[in-house]
């Protein structure tokens, strides 16, 4: 990319803040005052902790499990809220930006949202992404990760309003969203880098995860020649 993700992030979050009214603006500055007081993010997966193993189904029908990628090497998890959010396509673009030196790596990339199989389609399609999009339906494995939560009830009419109603999109009843986060995961399973952030408009830069990855491979030379 010839721009870092945060210059992007940044430059739509300017041109959006001009476009909404004080009362939404206020309404989305109070959820996410409450959300990062909450301590979610404390309280998810951290690094030196084993990430928890996952089943899910791809936007093309696969199913994927995160034990069995892992027996090829590491895996790159990011978690987003849906393809209706423009700061998460703007980050899963800038990650399909890098997936060669992610595959180079030998590591595995995929994505995870709690929207319906047809919705993560959708968003791989309209992203052209060539990394497995999981639907994790019912926001399981975003709970066993410690960063599912329920939007804020101010801003359920908000969301509906702008077409953004997550029961529709998610199936069920529910409104709960993961806080976005990527994890870097060695190939023992054992979470190298944790990214979380209750503020979506922040996302972790590309090179932090290729850096992670060549952590990795400098950590599992160290032992192979001890």
């Amino acid at each position: 990319m010839t721009k870092t993700l945060k210059s992007a992030l940044d430059q739509f979050r300017l041109e959006f803040t001009g476009k909404i009214p004080p009362e939404i603006a206020a309404a989305m500055a109070r959820a996410d005052n409450e959300l990062a007081a909450s301590g979610i993010a404390a309280r998810a997966l951290a690094a030196g902790a084993e990430a928890p193993d996952f089943t899910l189904k791809g936007a093309h029908g696969e199913t994927v499990t995160l034990s069995k990628l892992l027996r090829h090497g590491p895996v790159v998890v990011s978690f987003y809220r849906g393809g209706w959010c423009p700061y998460c396509n703007l980050e899963l673009r800038a990650l399909q930006a890098v997936l060669p030196e992610i595959t180079g790596r030998g590591a595995t990339l995929v994505a995870i949202s709690p929207e319906l199989p047809d919705e993560s389609l959708s968003t791989a399609d309209k992203n052209e992404l060539a990394f497995p999009v999981l639907s994790d339906t019912g926001s399981r494995v975003a709970r066993e990760w410690g960063i599912a939560f329920d939007l804020a009830e101010e801003l359920r009419p908000i969301y509906t309003r702008f077409g953004h109603a997550l029961p529709d999109r998610n199936g069920g009843t529910s409104w709960v969203l993961p806080v976005p986060a990527t994890f870097v995961i060695s190939d023992c399973g054992i979470v190298r880098m944790a990214f979380v952030d209750t503020d979506y408009r922040n996302r972790l830069e590309p090179h932090a995860v290729l850096c992670a990855l060549d952590g990795i491979a400098v950590a599992r030379a160290r032992m192979a020649a001890e």
